[in-house]
């Protein structure tokens, strides 16, 4: 998928016209207009400019996940960041890349790049699939979780990086007026080890422990009360954690894709596709032939591969997510919660 800027943009749409206007009368052996026509016209394009830069979304802003001092004495440790990867998270965030606000359709996607669960790739699976979804008319958030196989590391994809992954399901139903999301139309998507993370609370059972997160009144904040299972489900390359998945007659509609040559992800994505289909489960499966791993949107020179972003916007067409067609799931309750201040110096 291509990222360059949106075309409809209207700074940009003027832009164009100004440069048209300009070289049609350069080129031509058109008279000369008048000074007078010449000012007013600049008077309109000065009032048009401020309004199409106020249509524009804002920058990417990050939010920590859990509260301050609630992960122990290192959660304020610096991350460490080279080249396209993070590692070293102990305070889990969430990154919101918000959509154009005229095509923004109330749909939401929190992104959870892979990496091995030794490091995040950051870039390629994070900040530019945020930036490509807002397109769609979603608004994205990408998270960045705590690693469970870096060096030194104890913590646990099961308890911990699932915990942040539910965690940031809730963050967004919570804060779902904040950024003009539906509570009933959030998607979770994840690549490689991302994807392990999306089967864990997608197709698994929620563990009993409410500091895991368990959609509960009794929980310890207003967030962790939110329901925790995403309303629909996106695995990209995903490892085989988390699969066979033990509540997929619970599971939420599936988008699965992979390329048959992955020596690490093509069982577990066809395993999981029949797994749930069997249960009936609405999903998809694309499989592209001669394709191995970690080709995210555009990293592959098969015709294919590149536009397998365009079968998502398909299917997530046809599933009514993008217009708000799909009803309020039953017995999920919605609470909202006061909007967070910022992190600082942690966007990227």
């Amino acid at each position: 998928m291509a990222t360059t800027a949106n075309p409809l943009h209207p700074l940009r749409s003027a832009t164009t016209a100004v440069r048209k206007f300009f070289y049609y009368r350069e080129s031509s052996k058109l008279p000369r207009p008048p000074r007078r026509s010449v000012r007013v016209f600049l008077f309109l394009l000065a009032l048009l400019l401020p309004a199409a830069a106020a249509a524009a979304p804002p920058p990417p802003r990050t939010f920590p996940l859990w509260p301050a001092g609630s992960l122990g004495p290192r959660q304020n440790e610096p991350e460490v960041a080279q080249d396209y990867w993070v590692r070293n998270v102990r305070n889990p965030s969430v990154t919101v890349f918000q959509p154009d606000p005229r095509h923004r359709n109330g749909a939401a996607m929190v992104v959870f790049p892979g990496g091995g669960h030794k490091i995040i790739v950051w870039t390629t699976e994070g900040t530019r699939v945020g930036e490509a979804l807002t397109r769609y008319g979603l608004t994205v958030f990408v998270v960045k979780y705590r690693l469970a196989a870096e060096e030194g590391s104890r913590f646990d994809v099961e308890r911990d990086a699932a915990a942040d992954a539910r965690r940031a399901i809730q963050w967004v139903r919570a804060h779902a007026a904040d950024y003009g999301v539906d509570p009933a139309r959030v998607g979770a998507m994840g690549f490689s080890a991302g994807g392990e993370l999306v089967s864990l609370i997608a197709d698994n059972p929620e563990p009993p422990d409410p500091l895991a997160a368990v959609a509960s009144r009794n929980a310890p904040d207003a967030i962790a009360r939110q329901s925790a299972r995403p309303d629909f489900q996106i695995l990209v390359f995903p490892g085989p954690r988390g699969v066979p998945g033990k509540a997929v007659e619970r599971a939420p509609p599936a988008f699965i894709v992979a390329g048959s040559r992955d020596e690490c992800c093509a069982a577990p994505a066809v395993a999981l596709y029949e797994q749930l289909r069997k249960a009936g489960v609405s999903a998809e499966l694309h499989m592209f032939a001669e394709a191995g791993h970690a080709f995210n949107l555009d990293e592959s020179d098969r015709i294919s591969i590149l536009h397998w972003p365009d079968r998502l916007a398909d299917w997530l067409a046809d599933g009514g997510w993008l217009d708000g067609r799909r009803g309020v799931r039953e017995g999920t309750a919605y609470l909202a919660v006061p909007a967070p201040a910022p992190q600082k110096g942690t966007a990227r």
